[in-house]
């Protein structure tokens, strides 16, 4: 690396004589301040330059795929020491690191880190810290942005915090009107006053937000510009005064005010346009001494295209994967070229923009449930195969957890194409191939957005998913069909099993066995979709196959299993309709992956196998977490008598406070943990006998 740097440099192609003569200092190794996806992503392009990496781990991350992939790992303690700058300043000198790459999140936007570093001699991997100070505070950054030429909401961001000026500027701006905390991020801390009477009410509750938030209940105030679309801009600048862009990113589909699906270019924009844009965001970056990735966050009004400086987020972004599909480019090597001293690898007139892409991120949670964060263990996973064109960017394998303590973000699937609807038919395709069952996730509600007729059209904008969200979310319907699916796979699990004498978990697609499944069964299946139970009968006689659904008739079906790749699939025609479908049995749990997403059955045991189990004591004899969480509190003790409504434990899941409590009068038999440790969704928290019992 530093061998090309030299020879540039010596043919004097980049430094012209009023800068500085180039300091280069070389990194062999770096620490990466972070976890998950983006520590595995930045241990990537460092292994390829030959630079050692250093991981730094929490408590619960101590066999994540970011500790193995490193060539060295150290603990910084409990779940949220990723935030203890010291220890890992410490880490990095105790390791020999030159560097530290902070990622997105935690640290990467601490001016009071990049300042330790810098004190302490070891390159923090970012901006300087008093580019990160003015971007921070939007007041100031509105103030410095107008004074650089770069648009700006008409608003206020003045020092005089009292009501009566805030009144008196809300009303020279004019409703509907925008209240932003003014170091806010992430949506708290703002609110919207649609009209005069509404503005004291949406202020205060701004500033109550913004101040258990950020410490600080100052506001600013900004027209408030209805359904926008959220465009930004991927910027790089070196230590020598030089700024390039690598064009727009279209982010406007947010859910809670966060992303959840990317695109670059942002579609719809005349060439001109994207260089005015570009443009200002050099210009931007360029006014606060900027250097390395950034990204200057833009509103583009989508009636005029007029657009206007929004924030800008000193770090790499989550989604410059997509920056890089569209340039050829490796962002992260950038980093690591300009943090040790190079120049920027590349003029603007040499970044080149080829093609379409997109980025849906993939989270554990409920679309349905109001996208309410979920976690727990991935107890089957299968991704598509990544390509030149295709990228699978995690920090999970199958059999990880996905912590209650971090953001609930799996993967991020980035897909290429010639243009956007090559582009978007390879996400839903790839959607379809990304099958996780353990936990909700967000895929199904991916690939109903992804395939939404507006958004096929490119009509985004940051209400989007409000404005159709009837048909975002239909009703789910189960036909005869997807029963008749699930219960073959149930069957072909059991002759499957018989077959080879497995143990544990059953998969009747885990292994390419060519074994002649020469059985006669007849099966009953109760299966469970949408609170509603289906019978199903199944007869298989040596390969015939017969199944009639919640008493209908019953109905032949032709099914084998065929290999796709290295996994077996099931082939069924079923009401002269074929298909081809993946499918994963977890104990009583049944999930299908269909063209359209996943779908899952719950295999309800019979009356007396329940009544069976009631008697042993494991149902209506305990109370499990309806999440997975932490045991923040137990309220009682084995040998306690409580009542019906009584509370027994507070459950912490995704920062919510959950009570469970008794389900009828009876004493406490024994606690499922101790505070402070992690429960699984449906694991017995209390286990109690009846009064009459223990007396």
């Amino acid at each position: 690396m530093y061998t090309r740097l030299l020879q540039h440099l010596g043919n004097g192609a980049r430094c012209l004589a009023t800068k500085a003569t180039p300091k280069v200092q070389p990194i062999n190794k770096i620490v990466i301040s972070n976890r998950g996806e983006i520590a595995c992503r930045v241990i990537k392009t460092a292994r390829k330059l030959g630079v050692r990496t250093v991981a730094v781990y929490s408590d619960p991350d101590e066999h994540s795929l970011h500790t193995e992939l490193a060539d060295e790992a150290y603990r910084v303690g409990e779940a949220s020491a990723y935030l203890r700058g010291e220890r890992i300043l410490e880490i990095a000198k105790k390791s020999g690191a030159q560097a530290i790459h902070p990622g997105y999140g935690f640290l990467s936007e601490s001016v009071e880190f990049a300042e330790l570093c810098q004190k302490e001699g070891v390159i923090f991997m970012g901006p300087p810290s008093s580019a990160i100070r003015d971007m921070g505070i939007k007041s100031t950054s509105k103030a410095i942005m107008a004074a650089a030429g770069v648009p700006i909401i008409n608003g206020y961001h003045g020092d005089d915090q009292s009501d009566t000026c805030l009144q008196a500027e809300a009303a020279k701006i004019g409703f509907p009107l925008m209240i932003k905390a003014v170091r806010g991020g992430g949506g708290k801390g703002m609110r919207i006053a649609e009209k005069p009477e509404d503005f004291l009410t949406a202020l205060n509750s701004a500033r109550i937000e913004s101040q258990k938030a950020f410490g600080d209940s100052s506001v600013l105030l900004e027209r408030y510009v209805r359904s926008p679309r959220h465009v930004e801009v991927q910027v790089f600048a070196d230590q020598y005064g030089d700024a390039v862009y690598l064009w727009e990113r279209d982010c406007s589909v947010q859910r809670r005010h966060q992303k959840i699906i990317e695109e670059a270019p942002a579609p719809g924009l005349s060439e001109e346009l994207r260089r005015e844009l570009g443009e200002a965001a050099v210009r931007a970056a360029k006014a606060v001494g900027y250097v390395g990735a950034g990204t200057v966050e833009f509103i583009l009004d989508k009636e005029d295209l007029s657009f206007h400086f929004m924030e800008m987020n000193t770090r790499l972004q989550v989604e410059h994967p997509i920056s890089e599909m569209i340039t050829g480019t490796d962002l992260v090597e950038w980093q690591i070229r300009i943090a040790a001293g190079e120049p920027l690898p590349l003029t603007q007139a040499q970044i080149k923009r080829s093609g379409h892409a997109f980025e849906a991120r993939i989270y554990a949670e409920n679309p349905r449930g109001g996208f309410l964060p979920g976690a727990g263990p991935l107890r089957y996973l299968s991704t598509p195969k990544p390509s030149a064109e295709v990228r699978v960017e995690t920090g999970v394998r199958e059999g990880d957890e996905v912590s209650v303590h971090y953001d609930p973000m799996i993967a991020k699937l980035v897909v290429w194409g010639e243009n956007r609807t090559q582009a978007l038919n390879s996400l839903i395709a790839r959607l379809g191939e990304y099958h996780i069952s353990g936990l909700e996730t967000n895929i199904n509600f991916l690939i109903d957005l992804a395939s939404h007729p507006e958004f096929q059209l490119a009509n985004v904008h940051t209400g989007f998913i409000d404005q159709h969200f009837d048909t975002l979310f239909p009703p789910i319907i189960i036909e005869s069909q997807q029963l008749s699916q699930a219960a073959l796979s149930l069957i072909f699990n059991e002759l499957q099993a018989a077959a080879t004498n497995a143990s544990g978990r059953q998969d009747p697609f885990a292994a390419a066995s060519n074994a002649r499944l020469n059985y006669a069964l007849l099966r009953k299946y109760n299966l469970k979709a949408q609170d509603k139970v289906y019978a199903v009968e199944v007869k298989y006689d040596n390969g015939d196959i017969e199944i009639h659904v919640d008493g209908g008739a019953w109905q032949v079906i032709k099914a084998e299993r065929v290999l796709d790749g290295e996994r077996l699939k099931i082939r069924a025609n079923i009401d002269n309709t074929i298909s081809t479908y993946n499918a994963n049995i977890d104990g009583s749990n049944v999930t299908l992956f269909l063209e359209n997403g996943k779908l899952d059955f719950e295999l309800v045991q019979p009356k007396f196998l329940s009544a069976q189990a009631d008697q042993l004591g494991s149902g209506g004899s305990r109370v499990v977490a309806p999440m997975p969480g932490v045991l923040e509190k137990v309220l009682v003790k084995p040998g306690d008598k409580v009542k019906k409504g009584d509370s027994l434990a507070v459950l912490i899941a995704m920062k919510m406070e959950h009570i469970l409590k008794a389900p009828k009068d009876a004493v406490i038999k024994s606690i499922g943990g101790a505070e402070g440790d992690n429960v699984a969704k449906g694991a017995a928290v209390i286990t109690f006998v009846d009064e009459e019992a223990a007396n």
